[in-house]
């Protein structure tokens, strides 16, 4: 625990009832009865997003959370759970909080925190409607486009006992519980609103196989797949990466609503049927913010023709988005990745698998990829991301020969980029595999800066570079492109990597409070992950924070006890002296063995 007298950072939540002394006035003892138990059954949901309740004071209570996205997304579950437990209840017995976010500095005083922050959170809960949330501007710095609900701008208020004026955003009891005839609507977990972008934008949304055999679902995906790579290349259009449009597959879906919380105007839709040799794919063109149909067509071929067939849908959708591209970019989109359906097939079977968060995906990803490289040595996407899952198997530490698995991951990124040398994707995979397996900073850069000039939309390409910019001592650079990375694929099933990549970057340029906040989001996607546990404790560790520090490390260790601060791989990487002393000094201090 903090000396009294310190101050800190952190994510403020304060709550109170509305229309307390009434309720007493009315009914003393049922209040005090309700009160309570409503408590109770809340206090899971503050544990459950790594809150501590600070104190209650009768009717009200003050929690604090070490991230603004843990602790907006309590204040949201906890007014559900209120809207919830308040069915059946007469209006005027119902038990409604307002509740205010605010990311502050904060007085520590024993157990207790105090000071403007405080002050703040509370104000905006006196402001917010019953059974609503209100939060400052930078508490909405943080959050917006992170948690699932929509934002509406109050703009500046003028806030009792506060000296300046604070910008207020406010999160209406609709959008947290929705009317029951929107529910079929109602954006599923980790979905967010985001803002169009400046350009034409558009999501590929997974195709349905129609065909029936559940063998070959990973054919329609394949299809999607190379619509959106085509896609991607033309720097007039803001793609959506595969990761975040496939968060959809095999759900219904309101195109408006995916459309808001992918940040699209466009969508396409479609389905893939196969009946022995035939293949017909039909797809469609959605105005996103209309509804509105701009685009349907079908086409029907033979199966070994599928790629001729995926050019005619990409050069068909791109012809009603961007009618002004070049005819030469068309024809440049139309880019086969193998003419081997046997070697696309086993490329598609390890991509279903790569995104597993256990080595035995790993496993089964590397087994598909090196077959489709023995079908097809020429296809280039497969050494590139048989290269990535051996980077993938030294961070989660589940190399079983690492020295030769090293050398094998490295001789596969070289291959990769030998085969796609004008290919975007071979390029930022190979690159950050010779960075982060050997070392070669310099080349992993050029590299990935070559992918992103050959095609700007590609996800990867700017994740890629993040995390190589943080290796060699440019974390401001760093967080900025993988905040973009993070912006092309808003829904990214690796976003857990792409936030412990944040969190890297910024406890090298010293932002430790934001770093431990960046591996919390992380942790609270997959709460054994073992990079986001030590970049959580390492961080803390360095803001004095001892005791959380250790009981991360604990965890770590817990999960992995043969972890050791020789074998860290950031500290083959690091190019400055003094993030490799920092990622030192934190393991140790928080409890790492030598």
């Amino acid at each position: 625990m903090a000396e009294p007298g310190q101050r800190k950072l952190t994510a403020i939540l304060a709550a109170d009832i509305v229309g307390y002394s009434r309720l007493m006035g009315e009914d003393e003892v049922g209040t005090a009865r309700a009160v309570l138990a409503h408590r109770e059954a809340a206090r899971p949901l503050v544990a459950g997003h790594g809150g501590r309740i600070v104190k209650t004071m009768g009717d009200g209570v003050l929690v604090e959370f070490p991230s603004v996205v843990a602790a907006v997304e309590c204040a949201i579950a906890i007014q559900k759970l209120m809207a919830e437990r308040n069915k059946g209840v007469a209006e005027d017995k119902c038990i409604l909080y307002r509740i205010g976010v605010h990311l502050g500095d904060v007085l520590i005083d024993g157990e207790d925190i105090l000071g403007d922050g405080v002050n703040v959170a509370a104000r905006l809960e006196g402001i917010a409607e019953p059974g609503g949330v209100c939060l400052s501007g930078s508490a909405y710095e943080h959050v917006r486009g992170r948690v699932e609900t929509e934002f509406r701008d109050l703009g500046e208020k003028a806030l009792k006992n506060i000296a300046r004026p604070v910008r207020v955003y406010m999160i209406s009891v609709s959008s947290i519980t929705p009317r029951p005839d929107d529910q079929a609507a109602a954006p599923s977990p980790h979905r967010s609103f985001l803002k169009l972008p400046d350009k034409p934008s558009i999501a590929a949304l997974p195709f349905q196989n129609m065909s029936g055999d559940t063998e070959h679902e990973h054919f329609a995906d394949g299809v999607v797949e190379e619509i959106i790579t085509a896609l991607s290349q033309f720097q007039s259009l803001f793609v959506i990466a595969r990761n975040s449009s496939f968060a959809y597959k095999g759900r219904p879906v309101d195109v408006r609503r995916v459309g808001r919380e992918l940040g699209v105007r466009y969508l396409l839709e479609g389905s893939v049927r196969k009946s022995g040799t035939r293949i017909r794919i039909t797809s469609q063109l959605i105005d996103a913010v209309t509804g509105a149909h701009l685009w349907a067509d079908r086409f029907d071929g033979e199966l070994q023709d599928v790629f001729e067939l995926q050019d005619q849908v990409t050069a068909r959708v791109v012809a009603q988005i961007a009618p002004k591209v070049e005819q030469a970019e068309i024809d440049r989109s139309k880019r086969k990745p193998t003419e081997n359906l046997d070697a696309y097939d086993y490329y598609l079977r390890g991509m279903a698998v790569f995104y597993g968060f256990a080595k035995k995906d790993s496993d089964e990803a590397l087994r598909c990829y090196y077959r489709a490289i023995e079908l097809d040595p020429e296809f280039a996407a497969a050494p590139t991301w048989a290269a990535v899952t051996y980077a993938k198997r030294r961070q989660n530490n589940w190399m079983v020969d690492p020295q030769q698995e090293i050398a094998e991951g490295l001789r596969l990124a070289r291959k990769a980029v030998e085969l796609g040398r004008d290919d975007a994707l071979p390029l930022c995979g190979g690159g950050f595999t010779l960075a982060f397996l050997g070392g070669e900073l310099d080349l992993g850069l050029a590299l990935t800066e070559r992918a992103l000039a050959l095609n700007p939309n590609l996800a990867v390409g700017w994740q890629a570079s993040g995390w190589i910019r943080a290796y060699i001592g440019d974390p401001e650079t760093a967080v900025q492109h993988l905040e973009r990375g993070m912006r092309l694929s808003p829904l990214d099933s690796q976003m857990s990597q792409l936030q412990v990549a944040t969190a890297l970057a910024l406890r090298c340029a010293g932002r430790y409070d934001e770093a431990a906040s960046w591996s919390v989001r992380a942790l609270q996607e997959h709460s054994d992950f073992l990079p986001a546990l030590i970049g959580y404790a390492t961080a803390r560790a360095l803001a004095g924070q001892l005791s959380d520090a250790r009981n991360a490390m604990s965890r770590a260790l817990q999960i992995d006890p043969t972890l050791r601060i020789s074998s860290l791989p950031t500290l083959s990487i690091l190019r400055r002296p003094e993030d490799r002393a920092g990622a030192v000094e934190g393991a140790r201090l928080a409890g790492m063995p030598e």
